[in-house]
Order: C-alpha cells, then structure tokens, then sequence
C-alpha cells in the first residue's frame, strides 16, 4: 500500500491537447475539467485522502477574457451543480486561493459548496482557485500581523497556521503534466519537501495508467526530510 497521501496536481496542458487533436481551446479545457473529476475517483480508489488542483492561478486572468469566462463558467458549473455528486461519492469540497477577484456569484457558490460537503470523510479535493504560492505567504504574513504578534514571535509553524491549506497536510507528491519542470507558483509553502514528477502528456490524455507510475516513483523514493 503506497503512503502517498496527499496528491497535488498542476494539471498543464488543455489547449496544447486540443491543438494537437484540431479542436477548440474550449474544448481541451472541457476535457480537462473531466480528467479532474476523473482523477478524484482514482484517488479515492487507491486510498488517496487528499486532492488537490491547481485549476486557475492569480496570473491566470491575463488570458483572454473569453477564455477567462469559460473556465469561470466551468467551475461554477461544478461547484452548483455536483455537489449531489460530491456529498454521495463522501468528498470534502475545499476551495483554496484569494477571493478578492472572484464574482459575487462564484464567491457564494464557494460558501454553499463548502458548507455542504464539510461533513465528507471519503477524501478532500481542494480546487486551487485564483492562487499564487506567493500571495498565500503575503495573506498568511497579513493575518498574523493583524493579529499583533511581533516579529521576533513568527515562527514557521505560525505562518502554517494561517496560509489558506492550514489545517491539512502538505502534498507528498506533486504532478505537472504537458513536458514543464517547475513549480509555477504552486504550492510555494507547503512544497519543501514534496516529490516533484513531472509527465510529457498533456493534462486531458493522462488516465489511470500514468498516475499509477507516478504512484511507483514516488513509493520507489527515499524521503528524508533533511535528516540524512
């Protein structure tokens, strides 16, 4: 049984698939979203409590605004109108990122959807929405300032306590599909010791058989953190 308990997944590669199979951006994020779903079932399957995706990031809206739309329109689709789905399958829906840019619709759909799943227990899936590693640090900084701790006080475990994952375990292995080898902003606090793979398919065309061999490398590594 593999210790692989926290999955992260950086899931590149929508419109590169499409292009390659002559079909519409719109539709390679379609497709991705479905791998989404998808890959919450196989984590469940093989014993992953927790999910976690990096679905839109902060630097995300300076796509175009049609394609910003779309994919807006795609998650609030998923969390209005699955959440049956979620509760019956026993999934934790936690929506992860800023809020600030969110519409006034999206950021209610988050409350409803959270509230409703917050009983789960099958597994958690955390939809990275509107996030940056970076602005996680500077919002957790924020919170603690505001909380009137001095600066000698600070201690990593403080600023733990306060990034928008606080609560949850940090991700043993995180996943980047479509042949790119860096982080991109995703998990910047919580990555210092995760496992990094990285996969050339891109995100719609990576299935069960793929995230099993990811499974394999990461249960073939030796985890030390730090100590030797």
């Amino acid at each position: 049984m593999s210790t692989l308990n926290h999955l992260a997944i950086i899931m590149d590669g929508n419109r590169r698939w499409a292009k390659e199979n002559s079909l519409p951006s719109f539709e390679g994020h379609r497709r991705g979203y479905d791998k989404m779903k998808e890959m919450g079932d196989l984590c469940i399957k093989k014993g992953i409590k927790t999910l976690s995706i990096y679905a839109f990031s902060t630097e995300n809206w300076n796509r175009a605004q049609e394609e910003v739309s779309y994919l807006m329109d795609l998650l609030y689709d998923g969390l209005t109108k699955e959440i049956k789905t979620f509760n019956d399958k026993g999934i934790k829906l936690r929506i992860i990122g800023s809020r600030g840019r969110l519409s006034d619709k999206m950021k209610e759909a988050i409350v409803s959807a959270e509230e409703a799943t917050k009983d789960n227990t099958a597994g958690t899936l955390n939809i990275c929405l509107n996030y940056g590693g970076r602005l996680e640090v500077v919002e957790a900084v924020r919170k603690i300032m505001m909380q009137g701790v001095k600066p000698e006080e600070v201690t990593d475990q403080m600023i733990s306590d306060n990034i928008w994952l606080a609560g949850q375990p940090e991700p043993d292995l995180i996943i980047r599909t479509s042949g790119e080898q860096r982080l991109s902003g995703f998990m910047t606090w919580e990555s210092v010791y995760s496992e990094l793979y990285f996969v050339k398919c891109h995100w719609p065309a990576f299935g069960e058989e793929d995230l099993d061999k990811a499974i394999e490398e990461f249960d073939r590594r030796n985890r030390r953190f730090g100590a030797n």
